[in-house]
C-alpha cells in the first residue's frame, strides 16, 4: 500500500465553502488520500450569521461539495443544531465526503491510517467520561479512556498538551498561550502517535521528538511531530494548511533521526504500586472501519477500538453504566444483568459486574508490551479483590464471588465477569460440581484445578468465599481456581452464565437480552453499587 497523503487544516470558522474549494485545487494536482479539519469547522452558533445559517444548509442539501474525504474533529465550540441533527439521524456522515471524527474516537480510514481525537476544552468539574457527544468540553477519563487504543498514526485534540515547548527551540510568534493540559501530554505519551496536531492563532512546528523505548523493544525509537496550525484566512498569513505523506504499515525506527528532541511527556503512574460480554460481543455500524471513497464499501475490517463495546473509545459506549475507571482497567455493570437488585438480600443492586481492561486485546497475553500487560492483569486483580471485600463488609461474610474468564484468541475484547454467590453454596463444593458436570453434559474438556495453560484458548473459574482471604491479591489468598482448555473452535460465550443460572434458579435470564433495563433502572442500580463500592475503590484515593 502506498503511503497516504493527507492535508490537515486549522480553525475554518464558518468559511468552508472556500477552504473546500481550495482544498479540492489542490486536491486535484497532488491526490490526496483525505482531509483533515482539526480545529472548528462551523461558525460558533452564539456568533453564527445569516450567511454562516444558508452555508450549512447548502452544505446539508448537497450544493456545496467536498471533493475528497474529509474527517472534522469536534474544536472548541459548539456545532450548530441543524449540524447535531444530521449526525444523529447518518452515523456521523454529515454529507457525502465529510465525517465527524466525534469527541472521544478511534477511527481507521481506508487506507489503514489510524486517527484518535480528542475535542473541546478540559472541564475540571466534573469526573468520569463524558456522555454528550457534541458539547465542546471532555473530562480526564476522556483523556484517560483513550490511552487504553495504545497507539496511533495520528492525535488529534484541541489543547495543547502541557510542556510541549520544553527543549524546543522553534518560535511561536503569538503573545497569547494556547491552553495546555497534562491529561493531553499524558495521552501522547501513551500513544506514541506519529503526528500530533492542534490549533492556535499562529503556526507551529516543534522538532520531532521521540518516546523513550519500552523493556519489551529496547532499540525502538517511536517518534512524534507536533503542528499547531492556524486559522483559515488569518490576518497575519499563518499557515493554515499542512501536507504530508504517512505510511501506516512503515515500521517503528531502530535509530533517532538527525535533528530529534527529547521531551519529558509525563505519563500518571498508579497512586501507589499495585499487588500483583457483556454476556456477548456487540459492535456497531459507526465510521470506525469506514472506506468513505465510494459509496460501494468493500468488506469491512475486523472491528476497531472504535466500535468495539468494550473500549472506552467508542462513541456508543453506554457510559452510564460505568461505575470506576482506573489507570489500566475499569468497571462497568453489566447490560442486561443475571441477578436481580433483589436477589441477594444483603445487596441492593445486581452486584453483576464486568473488569475490562483498557487495552484492545483478545487476551491478556496478547496485550503486546510487557509492562502494559503486567500492569494490566494487576489493576484487573486489584478490582476483583476490592468487589470482595465489598462483599464481605456489605453481607457480613455471607457471599462469596465467582469470578470468569473466557480467553480466547479469536476473541476481540478480553473481560472477567464477577458475580455474587451464597458462600456456602461455594464452600459446600456445589459451584465446582455444577461447572464440572456441565461441562460433562456439553461434552466439553474437563475442568483442571490451577492456573491454566496461557499458550492456547481456555476458561477459567475463582471460586472465592471470605474465609479465602481478603482483599489481598496474593496468590492462595484468591480461593480455588478451576479451568477448561478451550479449542478454536468455541463459542459458547453463554457456558459460565448458564452454570451460574441454574445454581440460583435463574435460568429464564441466561440470555442478556432478556435480562434488559430501562437506562433509568441501569443508572438506579449504579448508584446504589457506588454507594456500596465508594469506600473500596483505590481509584478514588488521594
Amino acid at each position: 500500500m502506498a503511503p497516504a497523503k493527507i492535508a490537515v487544516v486549522g480553525d475554518i470558522n464558518g468559511k468552508f465553502p472556500s477552504v473546500f474549494k481550495k482544498i479540492g485545487a489542490l486536491h486535484s494536482k497532488n491526490a490526496f488520500s483525505f482531509a483533515l479539519v482539526a480545529g472548528n469547522l462551523f461558525a460558533d452558533p452564539a456568533t453564527s450569521s445569516e450567511e454562516d445559517d444558508e452555508n450549512i444548509s447548502n452544505l446539508l442539501s448537497g450544493k456545496n461539495t467536498v471533493s475528497l474525504p474529509t474527517y472534522f474533529a469536534l474544536g472548541t465550540h459548539a456545532l450548530p443544531p441543524a449540524v447535531i441533527e444530521k449526525l444523529e439521524s447518518s452515523d456521523g456522515e454529515l454529507c457525502p465526503n465529510l465525517y465527524f471524527l466525534g469527541k472521544r474516537t478511534t477511527t481507521k480510514t481506508s487506507d489503514g491510517v489510524k486517527v484518535v481525537a480528542l475535542g473541546g476544552n478540559l472541564d475540571t468539574n466534573v469526573s468520569g467520561v463524558s456522555k454528550e457527544k457534541y458539547l465542546p468540553f471532555y473530562m480526564e477519563g476522556d483523556a484517560k479512556a483513550l490511552a487504553g487504543v495504545n497507539n496511533t498514526d495520528i492525535l488529534i485534540t484541541s489543547q495543547w498538551p502541557e510542556g510541549i515547548r520544553d527543549g524546543s527551540k522553534a518560535v511561536f510568534q503569538d503573545s497569547s498561550q494556547p491552553t495546555s493540559q497534562k491529561c493531553v501530554a499524558e495521552l501522547c505519551a501513551r500513544l506514541k502517535p506519529r503526528y500530533h496536531f492542534s490549533t492556535s492563532q499562529a503556526f507551529y512546528e516543534r522538532e520531532p521528538f521521540f518516546h523513550p523505548p519500552t523493556e519489551e523493544a529496547p532499540d525502538v525509537f517511536n517518534v512524534t511531530r507536533f503542528l499547531s496550525i492556524a486559522p483559515f484566512a488569518n490576518t497575519d498569513k499563518q499557515k493554515w494548511i499542512y501536507a504530508f505523506s504517512i505510511d501506516p504499515t512503515a515500521a517503528p525506527l531502530v535509530s533517532i533521526p538527525a535533528g530529534t528532541t527529547t521531551l519529558s511527556l509525563i505519563v500518571r503512574e498508579k497512586k501507589r504500586p499495585a499487588l500483583p460480554d457483556q454476556n456477548s460481543y456487540r459492535f456497531n455500524s459507526g465510521h470506525g472501519g469506514r472506506e468513505p471513497y465510494s459509496k460501494k464499501r468493500r468488506r469491512a475490517p475486523p472491528p476497531s477500538q472504535g466500535e468495539c463495546f468494550f473500549c472506552l473509545s467508542n462513541p456508543n459506549l453506554a457510559t452510564h453504566i460505568i461505575t470506576s475507571i482506573g489507570t489500566e482497567a475499569y468497571l462497568t455493570n453489566a447490560k442486561g444483568p443475571l441477578t436481580k437488585s433483589s436477589t441477594f438480600a444483603p445487596l441492593n443492586f445486581p452486584g453483576h459486574t464486568l473488569i475490562i481492561p483498557m487495552a484492545h486485546s483478545p487476551t491478556l497475553s496478547l496485550i503486546p508490551e510487557a509492562d502494559s500487560r503486567a500492569t494490566t492483569i494487576a489493576e484487573m486483580h486489584r478490582y476483583k479483590c476490592a468487589l470482595q471485600d465489598m462483599l464481605t463488609s456489605r453481607s457480613k461474610g455471607s457471599l462469596g464471588a465467582i469470578t470468569w474468564e473466557i480467553s480466547r484468541s479469536g476473541g476481540f475484547h478480553t473481560h472477567w465477569q464477577f458475580l455474587p454467590l451464597p458462600a456456602e453454596t461455594i464452600k459446600s463444593g456445589l459451584v465446582e460440581a455444577a461447572f464440572k458436570v456441565e461441562a460433562e453434559n456439553e461434552k466439553y474438556p474437563p475442568f483442571e484445578k490451577g492456573e491454566p495453560d496461557e499458550s492456547g484458548d481456555y476458561l477459567r473459574v475463582w471460586l472465592w468465599t471470605p474465609e479465602s482471604g481478603g482483599g489481598d491479591s496474593e496468590k492462595g489468598k484468591e480461593g480455588s481456581m478451576i479451568w477448561m482448555p478451550l479449542d478454536q473452535t468455541y463459542r459458547d460465550l453463554q457456558f459460565p452464565r448458564r452454570v451460574v443460572a441454574k445454581l440460583l434458579g435463574l435460568e429464564g435470564r441466561v440470555a442478556w437480552q432478556d435480562c434488559a433495563q430501562t437506562e433509568m433502572e441501569e443508572e438506579t442500580d449504579v448508584e446504589a453499587f457506588k454507594e456500596a463500592f465508594k469506600e473500596f475503590d483505590f481509584t478514588e484515593e488521594d
